[in-house]
């Protein structure tokens, strides 16, 4: 065995590992909250780490692959494909509107849409370089903050946003455009807030969304520190990144 097909199958026994003990962290927490495990789905986020990591986790079943930087994601999804694995990539980070062309070229699933301006640039970049539909979430702010990411909701600070962070205005410019596709969802606990706290919030948001649009079912909410409260509170997607893939050194 060569040094190199050594250390794969090393790395392939530490996946492995982070894989098993993050399934069964959601099967209890799955079965702890009275649900079905087959409603939450695992994305492994693979930011910071190689191509070939996906290639692996692919290889243990990992179909969910999930990344923030348009600038590490654009790359490394093509190097996946060009090793012939096949996985639903999704955009978890803050979207600029100039990356949108770029993102809808390999995305499957965008979770950060969190304006209006910025729906509508990724429409026309799906319209003109994608022949099939994008799913989208649109990105939530759970404590109502202007200043950090996520569309406003009713009664928790909309009415102090222009209407383009609205979260009823950002719903329905991602669901009035046909090459988008809403989805439901996304958010991630604030920073000071227990994540128990967060997440029902959350809960009480996604109950009223969908009172206008029952299809978009999905609800992107938890990580590596916290997935069993996202999964207590309904949480359908799960974004796990060190738990799962261990911590290791930031690409350049």
């Amino acid at each position: 065995m060569t040094e190199s097909t050594q250390g794969r199958e090393e790395r392939r026994a530490e996946l492995a590992a982070g894989l098993a003990r993050t399934r069964a962290r959601i099967a209890d927490a799955c079965a702890a909250a009275g649900r079905d495990r087959g409603e939450v789905t695992l994305i492994a986020v693979t930011k910071t780490y190689p191509a070939s990591d996906v290639e692996l986790l692919g290889g243990l079943g990992v179909t969910e692959v999930g990344e923030n930087r348009d600038q590490e994601a654009a790359p490394k999804a093509q190097a996946v494909a060009a090793a012939g694995t096949r996985v639903t990539w999704h955009f978890v980070g803050q979207l600029q509107r100039n990356k949108c062309r770029s993102v809808v070229g390999y995305a499957d699933v965008v979770h950060s849409v969190d304006s209006v301006r910025l729906a509508q640039a990724l429409a026309d970049a799906a319209r003109r370089h994608r022949d099939r539909p994008l799913d989208v979430l649109v990105q939530v702010s759970v404590d109502g903050d202007p200043a950090r990411g996520g569309a406003l909701a009713p009664a928790w600070g909309a009415d102090a946003v222009e209407a383009d962070r609205r979260l009823d205005e950002v719903a329905a410019a991602v669901a009035g455009d046909g090459p988008l596709r809403l989805a439901g969802l996304m958010a991630v606990a604030p920073l000071g807030w227990q994540p128990a706290a967060a997440f029902e919030r959350l809960a009480a948001i996604a109950d009223r969304f969908r009172v206008d649009h029952p299809t978009a079912t999905a609800l992107s909410a938890g990580m590596s520190a916290d997935l069993e409260e996202a999964i207590r509170y309904g949480a359908t997607h799960v974004r796990v990144g060190s738990a799962l893939l261990g911590m290791r050194p930031t690409l350049r």
